[in-house]
């Protein structure tokens, strides 16, 4: 029997409305067990902490617990690439480490920052510097500048894994300084850190996993990396003060797989909105000198857009396909 068209719109509402319905309410209802957050990054380092502290906040919001875990590989995109393949279902969230945005145009990992991620929260930036142990034999920056021009290739640093940020803020300074380094990749800050105070390594480039050993007199900041001077080391320049045109702070956020339901994806951006606002975050921010840089979801996907364009310019000028290969 052939329907007319009030009967034939009678018929899809009919069978749409409690599909719609019943979507709704399971938004509604969310969440109704446990999160599992995904840190991309070792246990034990800045990044790690600071995520702690943002999924304890977010679950007091939600009601449920929200359950850190890490994996570690591939400076961060192991992690992110196991979040990204969950169900869209809002029980697995993550770190997105907003070099993403580069690693996916050096093929490093298959995803398209600009359609493949659920952006939830830009959550905060970090405080990079370059430190080496009390004793080196580098006393100011300008000592390993003029060290690393003098022995090309020899002084080695420890970053936190080719194509991230300590690694291309460190070759990015290089290349301003006309000086030329060693690079040595670990999996984590971490144990970037270990490596520099155990004496493998001659320079650490890292966030501030450093700064409670400057202050413990186990390592010597040479200098930072941000717009300003760190308020708890206000006598260490930033690069710019050095007279380098490097600006390095990395803003972390949180994300979700694609396809995730518009009103659950709202519930968690209200969620880490608040999470990262709240009092426990922020003291975890600010012992790390970590700027809190909170954008919603939705500015902090036009975000990724912007720094995916500028990535483009900064891949093509530091050669940094050549880099990933060797």
């Amino acid at each position: 029997m052939k329907l007319n068209r009030r009967q034939f719109t009678t018929s899809v509402a009919a069978s749409v409305v409690p599909m719609l319905v019943a979507i709704q309410a399971r938004a509604a209802s969310f969440p109704e067990r446990p999160i599992t957050f995904i840190c991309p990054w070792p246990a034990g380092g800045t990044a790690d902490a600071t995520m702690r502290a943002l999924c304890a906040a977010a679950s007091k919001d939600l009601g449920q617990p929200i359950a850190v875990e890490n994996k570690v590989g591939a400076s961060g995109m192991l992690g992110l690439k196991s979040m990204l393949s969950a169900k869209p279902d809002g029980y697995t969230v993550g770190q997105i480490p907003i070099s993403v945005t580069r690693f996916s145009q050096l093929g490093s990992v298959a995803i398209d920052p600009r359609s493949d991620i659920t952006y939830l929260a830009r959550t905060s930036g970090q405080v990079f510097g370059i430190a080496v142990p009390v004793g080196s034999r580098f006393k100011t920056l300008q000592d390993l500048v003029r060290a690393a021009k003098a022995e090309p290739g020899k002084i080695s640093y420890a970053h936190a894994g080719v194509g991230g940020a300590t690694h291309v803020g460190m070759e990015e300074f290089a290349m301003s300084a006309g000086a030329n380094f060693l690079h040595v990749p670990f999996k984590g800050g971490a144990d970037a850190l270990q490596a520099v105070l155990g004496g493998h390594v001659d320079v650490l480039a890292d966030s501030s996993s450093w700064a409670p050993h400057v202050e413990a007199g186990k390592l010597r900041l040479l200098a930072t990396w941000g717009e300003q001077r760190v308020g708890r080391f206000k006598e260490i320049p930033t690069l710019k003060d050095a007279g380098y045109n490097v600006v390095v702070d990395a803003p972390n956020g949180v994300g979700a797989p694609k396809g995730l339901d518009p009103a659950i994806t709202a519930r968690l951006r209200q969620a880490f909105r608040m999470a990262t606002l709240s009092a426990e975050f922020k003291a975890a921010c600010e012992k790390i000198d970590a700027p809190v840089l909170y954008l919603d979801g939705a500015d902090y996907e036009k975000y990724a857009a912007q720094v995916y364009a500028k990535e483009t310019m900064l891949i093509e000028r530091l050669k940094l396909k050549e880099l990933v290969k060797n």
